[in-house]
């Protein structure tokens, strides 16, 4: 059993996401585990998850998540709060033979950390804010916290796009957010329940100042990871810096140039494997 924890904490780490979000989870786990090795995987070619039904949302995870299992890692990493809302229980149960973690539960446990009211507003993804995911894991760490969610479904698009700055941003986001702060008790701390979200932090902060806490759920993800694979025995044993596989199913050249604003390096098209969106013959 020893020997053979030794030999899956050499595998890399798999994570996947509708599209680019998730590289901001990703980037949170290179720095937390700089000698992992890693293989991101952006269903570029089905995007956006939100604004699908739960059933296809569940298909289109399971099926990212068996591609990347075929690939041999060591645990999985939902790094789309869409498919952590929807699909997490059921990835967890098909693969039992390797952790398997959202980013939903981490998002929350920050949110409630960092509240002091307990007055919380959750911004989204449509499937998300519907399916309540965020409320309830919320109040099963908090039970005495307010929340108020909102899908902003143009953020997804913005991110995706690039558009992270300037007055087009700040108009969207006071749309969606103006009413959430505008009262006399307003919440305390935004949680951005999507991973794409966190590159439109400055315009965030401007839009809701600098009295409002800001939470993502990557650098708590990537802390509850460093602990799982801490426990399971799976740290990596290598002193090296380690390497990441770029896959994406459509748009490798669009991926690579979008992903400068997640990672902070410099990637072209040929740094991006193109894999077919059907991964799986069902």
């Amino acid at each position: 059993m020893i020997n053979n924890s030794r030999s899956r904490a050499t595998l890399p780490i798999g994570v996947f996401d509708s599209g680019i979000g998730g590289l901001t989870v990703l980037r949170a786990l290179r720095t937390h585990m700089p000698n992992e090795q890693f293989i991101y995987l952006g269903d570029t070619a089905r995007l956006p998850y939100g604004s699908k039904s739960p059933k296809t949302i569940q298909q289109y995870a399971i099926q990212a998540a068996t591609f990347l299992v075929n690939r041999g890692i060591k645990c999985l990493v939902v790094a789309c709060n869409t498919a952590s809302a929807v699909a997490l229980p059921l990835l967890q149960q098909q693969f039992q033979s390797i952790p398997v973690i959202g980013v939903v539960k981490p998002g929350a446990a920050a949110g409630c950390e960092t509240s002091i009211t307990g007055k919380i507003a959750v911004i989204a993804t449509e499937s998300t804010v519907q399916g309540g995911a965020y409320q309830q894991a919320i109040k099963q760490i908090r039970n005495d916290a307010y929340v108020v969610a909102r899908a902003c479904p143009l953020f997804v698009a913005l991110a995706e796009e690039g558009w992270t700055t300037g007055p087009i941003v700040e108009e969207i986001a006071h749309r969606y957010l103006d009413d959430l702060f505008a009262t006399s008790d307003p919440p305390d701390t935004l949680l951005l329940g999507c991973t794409h979200f966190p590159v439109l932090r400055q315009s965030l902060r401007n839009v809701v100042g600098e009295s409002i806490h800001l939470v993502d759920s990557a650098q708590t993800t990537a802390s509850a990871l460093q602990k799982l694979l801490d426990s399971a025995q799976l740290i990596t044993p290598s002193v090296i810096v380690g390497s990441t596989v770029f896959m994406a199913t459509d748009g490798a050249e669009r991926f690579a140039r979008v992903a400068a604003h997640f990672l902070d390096q410099h990637l072209s098209g040929a740094d991006v494997e193109l894999v077919e969106p059907t991964f799986v013959k069902q």
